[in-house]
């Protein structure tokens, strides 16, 4: 019921500051609301050839049917005029994200065909691990923890291997594994789930560590420092482990104070003491590299443990053969059967996904989110905030609503402030501090047709806040 307020105010009041923005001429066109592409030049003016100052008549009778940059002396450095027919038309700046049109083709092009891809493959190595029995023997092992995260799940249910591989997977980084893993995990959750419109709080208490965004090895961040030319494009690592585990933390209180867990139990306390002495050996260890060992080991370490598990998921689908002969198939017909299963869940996912996009889209492209990511940096800045970090609160007001807008900023920042400085490093954090809340919310409940959330879209924003607050500090005591 939340999403969906908060999904048609997006929608409608895009489209009202949209109208108003024309009819107001503050606009000249809103063509690029609906057609533009990402970085193309958005149109602001068209004259008559007649009225321009004579400087720019004498550049269009020097080179007439051209597009001419005239230099920041003259105007705008980033204006561009454009001479045909006797008509100048003036464009300035560039689109930042696909109008609505473009963005429902790319949504199914480029989303969710390759989440499809994934999805088959590895929902295809889930099937394997079922027949086999390897998924129940985690379960059984795991059991002891989490039913006490999750006290309304049965004891060695397949609900917790499918959690448990989604959470290693976002701790390393695997972004192309944790989604499969995650969507199966809801699924099993939606079976034992007796009001199937409505969230159980397992499935709240999944989502929202899951949403948390633990991450170990941040492969993508440093990625795109080193394309940077970064000095140390690992840099950023140790940051984005704090700011993630807080993050993680806050949300399992948060969730588990509403559902009344019980906090003292002994299970708990080691397992999450266990996880604390594991991320503090690992980092020593990092800490102690070189450059060149740093980056060598961020890179292989998280690819390395993915080919381990599906290793590990054919090879011991192969010992335990037998079991698929007593379910009258084979280890490879079995992966074709979680495959299709796969490709229907993208199917199913595909709705809910796109009808959240495109309200970001229209959100971002008519200039509202701007002006209150303005107001935002303006408030921020009039409280004592160095410029430094209001130049990257773009990057975190944008992170719930969509990861690739918001990774353009972090590559806008660095290109702009540069790799090594406060902004740019501040942005990485945010980017890797925490998933995009409405994308996770729609493909994850769209998956099982939930259609009341309950208090799930309110945890996961409060966890976002707490990482942004937790990044600016983290990042200032760091840089």
């Amino acid at each position: 019921m939340v999403l969906s307020r908060f999904w048609l105010v997006i929608f409608i009041s895009a489209i009202v500051f949209v109208v108003f923005s024309l009819f107001s001429g503050d606009s000249y066109t809103i063509d690029h609301v609906l057609n533009g592409k990402k970085d193309d030049p958005i149109l602001v003016s068209e004259k008559f050839a007649e009225e321009l100052p004579a400087f720019i008549k004498d550049s269009i009778k020097k080179a007439p049917e051209q597009t001419m940059i005239i230099n920041r002396d003259t105007l705008n450095a980033d204006t561009t005029y454009v001479f045909k027919n006797k008509t100048v038309k003036i464009y300035s700046g560039v689109q930042k994200s696909d109008g609505l049109l473009p963005t429902c083709k790319s949504t199914l092009l480029e989303l969710v065909l390759p989440l499809m891809a994934y999805l088959a493959f590895f929902c295809g190595l889930m099937e394997l691990l079922i027949i086999s029995g390897a998924s129940g023997k985690l379960a059984k092992a795991l059991s002891p923890v989490f039913v006490k995260v999750f006290p309304s799940i049965p004891k060695d249910h397949p609900s917790i291997s499918y959690m448990t591989l989604n959470f290693a997977a976002n701790f390393l980084g695997l972004d192309s594994a944790a989604t499969p893993f995650g969507l199966k995990a809801m699924e099993s959750l939606q079976e034992i789930n007796p009001d199937k419109d409505k969230a159980s709080d397992a499935q709240i208490m999944f989502l929202c560590l899951h949403a948390s965004g633990l991450t170990l090895i941040a492969t993508s961040i440093i990625g795109y420092r080193a394309a940077a030319n970064a000095s140390n494009p690992a840099d950023v690592m140790l940051p984005c482990i704090i700011t993630s585990f807080i993050g993680t933390i806050a949300a399992f209180l948060i969730v588990g104070i509403k559902q009344k867990i019980n906090f003292k139990s002994a299970s708990l306390v080691i397992v999450l003491m266990t996880l604390i002495a594991a991320i503090v050996g690992l980092l020593m260890y990092v800490n102690h590299l070189d450059l060149i060992g740093k980056n060598y080991f961020t890179s292989n370490l998280s690819a390395l443990i993915l080919i381990g598990i599906i290793a590990f998921t054919l090879i011991f689908s192969f010992i335990h053969e037998k079991k698929f002969t007593e379910a009258s198939t084979t280890v490879f017909e079995s992966f074709v059967v979680g495959a299709n299963n796969g490709v229907k869940t993208g199917v199913t996912i595909f709705p809910y996904v796109l009808g959240m996009l495109v309200a970001i889209s229209l959100f971002r492209n008519s200039g509202l989110f701007e002006i209150i990511s303005n107001w935002i940096a303006f408030i921020f800045s009039n409280m004592g905030v160095s410029k430094e970090i209001t130049d990257a609160l773009p990057v975190a007001l944008l992170r719930p609503f969509s990861s690739a807008g918001s990774r353009g900023f972090l590559i806008d920042s660095m290109n702009t402030f540069g790799p090594d400085s406060l902004t740019a490093r501040l942005s990485s954090i945010f980017q890797c501090s925490a998933e995009s809340t409405f994308y996770v919310i729609a493909v994850y409940f769209g998956s099982v047709n939930i259609k009341n959330t309950r208090y799930a879209l309110g945890t996961m924003l409060i966890v976002d806040l707490i990482c942004v607050i937790t990044a600016i500090f983290v990042a200032t005591w760091f840089f």
